[in-house]
C-alpha cells in the first residue's frame, strides 16, 4: 500500500468508540428521558421511588445477591471507591493491587493519604502481578478487576480464598454488566453509570456485601470522615442510602438515563446478553488482530484481554524503530485521523498508558461497527507509515 491507499467504502454508522463517558444504548433519543422527575426534591415520594428503581433494577439486571446493599453515591466510581476506602480500611494490612493508572490512584490513597501498612503489588501496562503470590487470605485487598487505561482484566477471582480475613474492595467500573464477577468472593464492589450501559457521568454505585457491613459497624476509622463518605450513625449502618435516600443530591434526569439504560439492557437478554455483546465485540477485534501484522493486544495473555476497553499497540519494525516520541507522535497521529475521517472518535489511549489506541467494545457497541471499523484501521496505519 501507499500513501494512496483507497478509503474504505463502508463505514461504522456510529464512530463513538469513547472509554467514557461511552456510547448510549443503540436508538437512544432524549424522548428516553421524558419520565425523569424534575423541579421535584430528591426527597420527593416520586423521586424516591426512581432513585428506588435504579437501586431494584441493578440488583437485578447485575445479578446482585440478596443481602448485598445497593447505593448511589457522589464523585462517580473514584468516589464510589474512595467512600469504601476511607471508611473501612486501617485494622488489617492492605494488599492494593496496581497494572494501570486507577489502581495506582488507589495505591496513592491507602499509602501517601491514609498511610496504611500496605503491601503494594504492581504490574507493567498489559501485564498482570502473579495473582497466587497475593496475601489475599489476610489482608484487606484493594483491586480494580477490569483495568480501564490497560485493557488488562482478572480472569477470576480464584486467587481470593473464600475463608479471608480481611475484605475486598472491588473497583468494577468498567468491569460491571460486561463481565462476570464472582459475588462470593468481593465484598465492596463499585461501578458508575457512564462505562458499560452509556450512563451520564457523576454517579457512583457502591455496593457491600454482609462482610463490608460487618466491618462499617466494628470499625471507626482514626482520620475525619466527610459527609460524603459517612454510611454509618451511632455504630449502624443508614440503611437508608441503599434505599434510594442518597447523601447528597443527585441528577433525576442523569438517573432516568440510567434507568433506561437498564430497561435497554433487560430487553437485550439481561447480563447474559450484555456478556455476549461485549464478547462479539472483542472476538471481531481478535478476528481481525489475528490477521494483521502491524497490531497486537497490549494485553499479554487472552485470558487477560478485556472486552470492553480494547487496547491495542503498533508492533510493525518501522514504528518500533522510531524513538519514545516518535513512537507517541505515530499513535497520537493514528487517532487523530480516524478522529478527523468520523470513523472512531476519541481512540487515543490513555494519556499516562504506551501509545497505542483504545477502542471501547462494552455492550452498547454494535459489532457492525467493530467490524466496519477494522479497515480504517488499516487504512489509517498504512496512510501514516508511508509518510515515515
Amino acid at each position: 500500500m501507499t500513501a494512496n491507499t483507497p478509503k474504505p467504502h463502508m463505514r461504522p454508522a456510529d464512530p463513538r468508540f469513547s472509554s467514557g463517558p461511552t456510547k448510549k444504548r443503540p436508538n437512544w433519543s432524549l424522548d428516553a428521558l421524558s419520565g425523569a422527575v424534575l423541579g421535584r426534591s430528591h426527597r420527593s415520594k416520586p423521586g424516591k421511588a426512581r432513585l428506588k428503581l435504579a437501586i431494584d433494577l441493578t440488583r437485578e439486571v447485575l445479578q446482585v445477591p440478596d443481602g448485598y446493599r445497593i447505593g448511589i453515591v457522589a464523585g462517580s466510581d473514584t468516589g464510589a471507591v474512595e467512600m469504601a476506602m476511607w471508611s473501612m480500611l486501617g485494622p488489617k494490612p492492605v494488599a492494593t493491587l496496581a497494572w494501570e493508572s486507577f489502581g495506582e490512584d488507589w495505591v496513592t490513597d491507602a499509602v501517601k493519604q491514609l498511610k496504611l501498612d500496605t503491601t503494594v503489588i504492581k504490574a507493567g501496562y498489559g501485564q498482570l502481578p502473579d495473582l497466587a503470590a497475593i496475601p489475599a487470605k489476610t489482608h484487606d485487598v484493594v483491586f480494580t478487576w477490569n483495568g480501564t487505561t490497560s485493557g488488562t482484566r482478572v480472569p477470576n477471582a480464584d486467587w481470593i480464598p473464600a475463608d479471608r480475613e480481611g475484605i475486598t474492595i472491588c473497583d468494577a467500573t468498567s468491569a460491571a454488566f460486561a463481565q462476570a464477577l464472582d459475588w462470593d468472593k468481593l465484598d465492596v464492589v463499585t461501578f458508575s453509570w457512564q462505562k458499560v450501559l452509556g450512563g451520564e457521568g457523576a454517579h457512583g454505585m457502591l455496593i457491600l456485601g454482609p462482610r463490608a457491613v460487618e466491618r462499617l459497624e466494628s470499625y471507626t476509622p482514626a482520620w475525619p470522615m466527610p459527609k460524603l463518605f459517612r454510611m454509618t450513625k451511632g455504630g449502624k449502618l443508614v440503611e437508608g442510602i441503599f434505599e434510594g435516600e442518597t447523601i447528597n443530591t443527585p441528577s433525576m434526569l442523569a438517573t432516568e438515563d440510567y434507568i433506561d439504560a437498564l430497561n435497554w439492557a433487560k430487553s437485550v437478554g439481561g447480563l447474559e446478553g450484555l456478556h455476549a455483546r461485549a464478547d462479539a465485540n472483542l472476538a471481531a477485534i481478535a478476528d481481525w488482530v489475528a490477521k494483521t501484522a502491524w497490531v497486537d493486544f497490549l494485553a499479554a495473555t487472552p485470558e487477560s484481554r478485556s472486552n470492553t476497553s480494547v487496547c491495542l499497540k503498533v508492533v510493525d519494525p518501522r514504528v518500533t524503530a522510531l524513538s519514545d516520541d516518535g513512537q507517541a507522535d505515530f499513535a497520537k497521529k493514528l487517532a487523530g485521523l480516524l478522529d478527523k475521517e468520523g470513523v472512531a472518535l476519541d481512540a487515543a489511549a490513555y494519556r499516562a498508558a504506551p501509545p497505542g489506541l483504545r477502542l471501547w467494545c462494552g455492550a452498547t457497541i454494535d459489532t457492525d461497527d467493530v467490524i466496519a471499523l477494522t479497515p480504517w484501521l488499516d487504512w489509517a496505519f498504512e496512510t501514516l507509515v508511508a509518510e515515515l
